[in-house]
């Protein structure tokens, strides 16, 4: 009984660390993504985004959660296979690896690899979302944006953060601020 609620006790303790361990993580995945996206327009976002903005990037759009679960599942899944392989076939498996996988070290450097894959399926994930977004931008309807002086702003809308909204008129990118008196910087 005193074994199991020392069981319990440690589960609660780590399991705190290991959530705001993964929140970081999603935030950092969440950056990596919104990065993606405005850069196919040219827009650093970095330049333009509060904290705010990248503490609520990954779950503002479900596509960026949907590319993550799939980078972990494959890498995941992955992962199961070499060990299956490895567990029914071990003279095989052996072979495959030149001898390697009866080194100590050969655990550590399976686990690197997985998490090393893993981050490549991310970036290469955040690289097709961010194309898909641009796709998915360019094909919606005009926004307008109306200024305090009737001046009128239209444009396929990229985004926005606390302070500025992205707008595309072509070629050109309009970062409209919001809460200021600029009325907007133009990137080529």
């Amino acid at each position: 009984m005193l074994q199991d609620d020392k069981r319990v006790k440690l589960f609660f303790k780590e399991s705190q660390s290991i959530l705001a361990v993964s929140y970081v993580i999603a935030i950092g995945i969440g950056m990596l993504f919104m990065h993606r996206k405005y850069s196919e327009f040219g827009i650093n976002i970095f330049d333009y985004a509060g904290v705010f903005d990248f503490l609520i990037a990954p779950f503002s759009d479900f596509k960026i959660l949907f590319f993550t679960i799939g980078s972990l599942f494959i890498s995941y899944l992955l992962y199961l296979i070499d060990k299956i392989f490895q567990r029914r076939y071990p003279r095989k498996y052996s072979k495959i690896n030149y001898g390697l996988d009866q080194k100590y070290w050969y655990r550590y450097l399976r686990n690197v690899s997985v998490v090393l894959l893993f981050l490549t399926y991310l970036v290469v994930s955040s690289i097709s979302y961010g194309k898909i977004s641009r796709k998915n931008i360019l094909t919606q309807d005009s926004v307008q944006i109306i200024f305090n002086d009737n001046q009128v702003k239209t444009g396929k809308m990229i985004g926005k953060t606390k302070e500025v909204i992205f707008l595309s008129n072509g070629e050109i990118v309009e970062v409209v601020p919001i809460t200021s008196l600029v009325k907007e910087i133009i990137l080529h």
